[in-house]
C-alpha cells in the first residue's frame, strides 16, 4: 500500500534536489511541473481510496486469520424499511455483521438501532450528517460531527464508540487530526459492493463473490432494496462456501467500545 509520509515526501525530496541542481545546470521547467503534478495525482488518489492508508491508517481485512469468517458491513443506517430485512437475513443466516451510523439516523430511529445491538452486531461511528462535503470540513467540524454521534449513542445505549468509518471513504489530514484526538480506530474495507451505484443486483453479487475470501471486511449499505436482494443470494453463497460473517471487531481482534 502506498503510505503518504514515504511516496509524498519522496517526490518533494526530488523537488528540492532539481531545484539545488537547477543552481549549477539549468533544468527544464517542464520538469518541476511534472513532479508537482505528480504529488498533487498522488495526493488526490490518497484522499478518495481509503485502502491506501496514505492519510491514516484504517484497518482493511484480516488475511491472517485462520478462520473461514469474512465481516460484512452496511453504513448509512439505521434505515426503517432495509434495516429491519437486514437483520431479519442476519438472522436466518446465524450471520453477524457491523452496522456503521450516521447520527441522524440514530436519533430519527433510537429503537431501530437498540434493535441492531440487541441481535449482536456491532455499531460504528459514520460521522452525524454524512455530508457531501465532509471532505471539506476542517478538523474540529469533524471532531464536531463524530462527537455528535457518539454522545447520541452514549446517551441511547451506554456505549462509547471506538469504531469510525469516514463518509464516502474519504480522508484527510483534517480527519486524520480529528481521528487521533478522538482516539478512534478507522475502518476501512477491501471487498466493494458498488451497491449504491447504478450496477444492477447481479453484477453487484457478482463484484463481491469473485473476489471475497476469508478474512475480508466487505462494504454494503442498509439503504436499497437491491441492497437486501444482493444479501438475500450473497449468504446462500457464503453458506454454501462455508464462510460465515462476523463482526468487524471480531474479525479484527479489537474492541469496539470503550469501558
Amino acid at each position: 500500500m502506498l503510505r503518504r509520509k514515504p511516496v509524498s515526501v519522496l517526490v518533494l525530496l526530488l523537488f528540492g534536489i532539481l531545484l539545488l541542481l537547477d543552481r549549477y545546470s539549468e533544468i527544464p521547467s517542464w520538469t518541476f511541473a511534472i513532479l508537482f503534478l505528480l504529488f498533487l495525482v498522488i495526493t488526490v488518489c490518497g484522499s478518495f481510496l481509503i485502502q491506501w492508508n496514505y492519510h491514516l491508517t484504517s484497518l482493511h481485512a484480516n488475511k491472517a486469520t485462520k478462520n473461514n469468517e469474512i465481516a460484512l458491513t452496511f453504513d448509512d443506517g439505521p434505515h426503517p424499511e432495509y434495516t429491519p430485512q437486514t437483520l431479519e437475513l442476519l438472522k436466518k443466516h446465524d450471520a453477524k455483521a457491523t452496522f456503521f451510523c450516521t447520527g441522524k439516523a440514530i436519533e430519527q430511529h433510537p429503537e431501530l438501532f437498540k434493535k441492531i445491538l440487541a441481535e449482536g452486531h456491532t455499531v460504528g461511528n459514520h460521522t452525524y450528517s454524512h455530508s457531501k462535503s465532509f471532505g471539506f470540513f476542517g478538523t474540529e467540524k469533524v471532531i464536531e460531527e463524530l462527537h455528535k454521534t457518539a454522545d447520541v449513542v452514549k446517551n441511547l445505549t451506554g456505549k462509547q464508540l471506538k469504531l469510525y468509518r469516514p463518509a464516502f471513504g474519504v480522508t484527510n489530514p483534517m480527519i486524520e487530526k480529528a481521528v487521533a484526538q478522538l482516539k478512534v480506530q478507522s475502518i476501512g474495507w477491501n471487498v466493494r459492493s458498488l451497491d449504491t451505484t447504478s450496477r444492477n443486483e447481479a453484477a453487484v453479487l457478482e463484484r463481491i463473490t469473485d473476489k471475497v475470501s476469508k478474512g475480508d471486511i466487505v462494504l454494503l449499505h442498509d439503504t436499497s432494496q437491491k441492497t437486501i436482494h444482493v444479501l438475500e443470494r450473497l449468504l446462500l453463497f457464503l453458506d454454501d462456501n462455508g464462510l460465515k460473517s462476523v463482526t468487524v471487531d471480531q474479525l479484527l481482534n479489537i474492541e469496539a467500545y470503550d469501558s
